[in-house]
């Protein structure tokens, strides 16, 4: 099995790091990244705060996110200890949330937000697949097949999401808001089990943080943190994943406070529809990339999903209508479920030798972490002032921007090792570097 061998480790470690790699990935994903759209309506219609004080406190726990990205990238770099940083990590993940209903102030929702993302992100460095999953599953598979299994992972992610929203929904129907944050605990003792069931026989420790794989076996040291910043193409790709999340982090909160709006007894569960038909999208986008990332090349479906997200941002003004907003938010699976499965493949492509894989990852996250916290901050203003139309056009202008810039500058990424890709791009990457 070419995967088994690729690992280095027997096909029964393999077969259950697999299985275990599903099921983290099922939920662990809706703990780091599922409440931030339903902590806006809870503050919004029952602790009735306004979308300025939302979006700031919003921002406030992504700044904690983005103070823990690269540090956490670093740690899982140097540490095999990766089951005992997402155990701790868990912990404080449920107990933030299960004290969440009982916080009333806004220093006190701000500091145990703040604390629940801080650990998420640490959480996730290791395991889940938008904060650095890769590095369990890059030193499982290879480089060669990381395409195939990040596809794997991220349908197993929207499928967890779509699951935790649909079960959201339903129960914040009958019992309210709060009882969301019961369900995002609930999944982080999940995860912390799944964790525990991962062997750690069948991970390449040196081939995690992007060491002797493929062309570059036989590098034995990880290269300096000068690399960071010496990379231009890291640089730039950094810059576009800031535009991404600056245009992208605050469309879901700012379309279910609009839904709230219009009845604060459905509101959450309305949000909970819009996860839904978004994730159920993602999944066939994420299988869509295992499958083609490696033969048509990284770029095309970066351009395909970067190019709807200023399409949404134009979309939302045009009604407030429930059944238009969830059938323009089904277009968020298509560009997320491409941006979050193409996100870690292009850092590993970038990274590949440099051992330095997870750190890279991690400076990227806090760049488009920056982003995302300007995000919710710059739209909860301008809807107080101008509206939520004047903030969906904004952020479809910074969309457009960051589309352009990736377009224009940023190459083909992908260098296959065994042949070359057979995709537009690729080629034309293939040939560049010949003439070199």
């Amino acid at each position: 099995m070419a995967i088994a061998e690729a690992g280095g480790a027997s096909t029964a470690h393999v077969g259950r790091a697999r299985r275990a790699l599903d099921a983290l990935n099922f939920f662990l994903a809706d703990v780091r990244g599922g409440l931030g759209p339903y902590l806006a309506i809870y503050l919004l219609t029952v602790r009735n705060w306004n979308e300025a004080e939302i979006g700031i406190v919003m921002s406030i726990s992504a700044i904690a996110g983005i103070l823990a990205e690269t540090p956490c990238g670093a740690l899982i770099d140097a540490t095999r200890a990766k089951r005992a940083v997402v155990v701790l990590a868990a912990l404080v993940v449920t107990a933030g949330s299960l004290l969440l209903p009982f916080l009333s102030t806004f220093l006190a929702v701000a500091v145990s937000q703040a604390t629940v993302s801080f650990a998420g992100n640490c959480q996730c460095s290791g395991f889940d697949l938008r904060a650095g999953y890769a590095a369990i599953s890059l030193g499982i598979v290879g480089h060669a097949h990381f395409a195939r299994r990040t596809g794997r992972n991220e349908a197993f992610n929207h499928a967890g999401n779509a699951f935790a929203a649909a079960v959201a929904g339903g129960a914040a129907y009958v019992w309210g808001p709060s009882v969301v944050f019961f369900l995002i605990a609930a999944m982080a003792v999940a995860s912390l089990i799944s964790a525990l069931t991962l062997p750690a026989a069948a991970i390449d420790y040196d081939r995690a943080r992007g060491l002797h794989d493929g062309a570059t076996e036989g590098i034995e040291q990880p290269s300096g943190f000068k690399v960071l910043l010496t990379c231009r193409l890291l640089l730039l790709f950094a810059a576009c994943a800031v535009l991404f999340h600056f245009a992208n982090a605050a469309m879901l909160p700012l379309v279910g406070q609009k839904l709230a709006l219009q009845d604060k007894n459905l509101g959450t569960s309305l949000m909970s529809a819009c996860i839904v038909a978004a994730q159920i999208i993602m999944v066939p986008m994420a299988i869509l990339v295992g499958h083609k990332a490696n033969r048509w090349g990284r770029k095309p479906l970066f351009v395909a999903g970067f190019l709807i997200l200023p399409i949404r941002g134009v979309l939302y003004t045009f009604s407030n209508d429930p059944y238009w907003l969830l059938s323009v938010q089904l277009l968020d699976g298509v560009g997320a479920g491409l941006y979050g499965a193409l996100f870690p493949l292009i850092v590993a492509d970038l990274m590949e030798g440099t051992g330095r894989f997870n750190v890279a990852l991690g400076a990227v996250m806090t760049a488009q972490g920056i982003g995302a916290s300007l995000s919710t901050t710059l739209a909860g203003l301008i809807v107080v002032n101008a509206g939520y139309s004047a903030a969906f056009l904004t952020l479809a202008a910074i969309a457009g921007t960051g589309l352009a810039l990736f377009w224009l500058a940023m190459p083909e990424t992908w260098r296959p090792n065994e042949g070359p890709a057979t995709g537009k791009w690729a080629q034309k990457a293939n040939l560049a570097r010949a003439a070199k």
